[in-house]
């Protein structure tokens, strides 16, 4: 395995991350020069005949997309450079392997914590106790302890947590006085408060923690180099993996998987060489300075109400931002493997998902007035809720085009407009503008693609099943991802609709076992959307045959909504495409012990019955309690700041 041993850039000691404001002012001229070239383009086009009010939202509804889509660009392409050749994103040197120091690991203490609520018990704790037998594996087991940290609501889970920690310890035998079981009676503030109480009542014990989602899984080796690089970096506050999607069956699900772990790398690695020290948090599966986060990261609630009022949901971005703030380090690392995750098996799952998401970045908008957050910070907030607002843009400006050509159809027989006017108006149609700007979006969207299967096959292309493989399930890739798309367009665009409107989301367990979704389930989220694709298709066709050609890529999607949920939730097509080779993915080509170890566990062990074990508390570590201080993000002023500024300034010359 792969990844970066170095220290801070604050630190003297240690390999630095050169040229960092050199690396962003690089980065912002190539997506705002990119940008700024194409919202040209689209200004020639529609100012041909002269700009109305609604070719004017109509480019402002485009400048967003686009300069949101070129920004992903320049990422995948830094990414595609740096890896082709190897070499690290932040030291900017050659990769080399993390070289776990023993010595250095027997000095310290980390704590690795998984947060649970109203989850399946049967999967936390074979997916919880294969991550201890990896680490176990290393020889390095006594310098961790292991805590399970339930928020559980539901009773019969409760109970069923219970008897699987007692059948747990029982299995592990004295390995057992490293694990811990605790439930909370009141889930106060979710995940985050769920956080804080470890960290208040036993996090000062410990220099580190690793958090795990219930449904991560981490190999042993990537868990020391976590903690190897954090030791390595003394002024780090958060190192970040990329949780890969793993234990698919189903068709949209092993889709995800075998687009995740062909593109994010090479993504993440562009990202980690602008954002340097400044790097996100995705709330998992990454490693954490305690002290630092106890200092630094106590959020508190917003004022105001939703969407960006109230306790923050999305804490994860806020809490990277906060550790900004504090001057702290957050790396993301993108070469370290062995951190999985399980996504949603199917559309309707994946939705539900972003639903949730979607409200929680939206919220994050509330705070880029906050002179606290540093620049970075704000930037990581307009991108996450971006990512989401686009939908709703992206919709806007079909329906807005639609409008602008019927329009101009229905005008298309008026030339003599104004009085006393001696020559025709004639429309303009710059067909060569059209054509290029079509083609420059194409190229941005998929050359990304392109570049990570250049990569995989330079690189790992036995790991994808061979070169054959890989190229033919990238192509299916592209090609579904393509005929799902307006889906997700218009669910996004419908979740973004509701969080202005004030609709609170419910946050509950998802989801993470394949099924397939029933014709009544997939038509019941579809149906209205197909609807309107129909009627939008025919008023199109009716009055600029032209333009229907060009929507008609969304309107099929739309249109076919429920075969296309209904099927992509198969699981014997999944199921297949593995055996024909098509998605394979690294976990599954190397047969990676952890993950294997999961498969067999999950067969071989059960939830006991109730009452064949003590319903007694597990005993807890003794307490060493802190308080982790409220954070605000009033600040002081950007107008406070400058007089002060002005005030110092003038003293001196005096």
């Amino acid at each position: 395995m792969f990844g970066i041993q170095m220290t801070s850039s604050k630190q003297s000691a240690g390999t630095p991350m050169p040229f960092k404001t050199l690396r962003v002012w690089l980065f912002a001229i190539a997506a705002i020069g990119l940008s700024g070239y194409g919202i040209s383009i689209m200004f020639e086009i529609l100012n041909s005949n002269g700009m109305t009010l609604l070719e004017y939202a109509l480019l402002a509804l485009f400048s967003i997309t686009f300069a949101w889509i070129v920004t992903a660009f320049c990422s995948g392409c830094i990414g595609f450079i740096l890896q082709l050749f190897r070499i690290d994103p932040l030291t900017l040197k050659k990769i080399k392997p993390v070289s776990i120091n023993s010595e250095a690991l027997s000095q310290q203490k980390t704590a690795v914590v998984m947060p649970i609520y109203n989850e399946d018990t049967h999967r936390v704790i074979a997916g919880f106790e294969v991550s201890l037998q990896s680490l176990k594996a290393t020889g390095q087991l006594k310098h961790f302890d292991f805590y399970l940290l339930s928020d559980t609501q539901d009773a019969t889970i409760a109970s069923n947590e219970l008897s699987a920690w007692h059948a747990l310890c029982e299995r592990l035998g004295d390995t057992a006085k490293q694990v811990f079981y605790r439930r909370r009676e009141d889930n106060k503030h979710r995940k985050v408060g769920n956080l804080t109480d470890f960290c208040e009542r036993w996090g000062s014990q410990y220099e580190h923690m690793i958090v795990l989602d219930a449904d991560s899984v981490m190999t042993g080796q990537c868990m020391l180099e976590l903690t190897t690089s954090m030791l390595n970096n003394p002024q780090a506050g958060l190192i970040q993996t990329i949780p890969i999607p793993v234990r698919q069956d189903t068709f949209f699900g092993r889709f995800l998987q075998f687009a995740s772990i062909l593109y994010s790398p090479m993504l993440a690695t562009g990202s980690a060489f602008w954002q340097t020290d400044k790097a996100n948090y995705w709330g998992h599966n990454a490693i954490i300075r305690v002290k630092a986060f106890i200092d630094c990261c106590g959020l508190p609630t917003l004022k105001g109400k939703a969407p960006f009022g109230g306790e923050i949901l999305s804490h994860d971005f806020v809490e990277a931002s906060l550790l900004h703030s504090a001057n702290w380090d957050v790396l993301l690392l993108a070469d370290i493997e062995g951190s999985y995750e399980e996504v949603p098996s199917n559309i309707l799952d994946y939705a539900v998902r972003d639903r949730r998401w979607v409200q929680g970045n939206i919220q994050h908008l509330g705070l880029l007035s906050s002179a606290k957050l540093k620049l970075m910070s704000k930037l990581h907030f307009l991108l996450g809720a971006t990512a989401y607002i686009s939908s709703l843009i992206w919709l806007s400006m079909l329906a807005l085009s639609t409008i602008d050509a019927v329009t101009r159809a229905l005008n298309s027989d008026v030339y003599f407009n104004r009085a006393y006017q001696l020559f025709p108006t004639w429309q303009i149609a710059k067909t060569e503008l059209i054509d290029s700007l079509l083609y420059l979006t194409i190229i941005i969207l998929l050359l990304p693609k392109l570049m990570g299967v250049i990569v995989t096959l330079v690189h790992r292309k036995q790991r994808f099943g061979g070169a054959l493989k890989l190229t033919l399930g990238s192509i299916i890739e592209t090609v579904f991802a393509i005929i799902v798309a307006p889906l997700m367009m218009v669910f996004h665009a419908y979740f973004v609709v509701c969080v202005f409107l004030g609709k609170k989301v419910k946050w509950d367990a998802q989801p993470r076992e394949g099924r397939m979704v029933p014709w009544k389930e997939a038509f019941s989220y579809t149906l209205l959307s197909s609807l309107v694709a129909i009627v939008w298709g025919s008023v199109a066709y009716y009055f600029t045959p032209v333009f229907f050609w060009w929507l008609s890529p969304i309107l099929l999607g739309l249109i076919l909504a429920a075969p296309i949920v209904r099927y992509s939730s198969s699981i014997k097509l999944g199921v297949k495409l593995r055996q024909w080779g098509i998605f394979l993915c690294p976990s599954e080509v190397d047969n990676d012990a952890t993950l294997a170890a999961l498969k067999v566990h999950l067969k071989e062990i059960t939830v006991p019955p109730a009452g064949r074990y003590s319903t007694a508390i597990p005993l807890l570590p003794q307490e060493h309690k802190v308080t982790m201080p409220i954070q605000s993000f009033s600040g002081e002023s950007h107008r406070k700041k400058f007089k002060a500024l002005i005030t110092k300034t003038a003293n001196k010359l005096n």
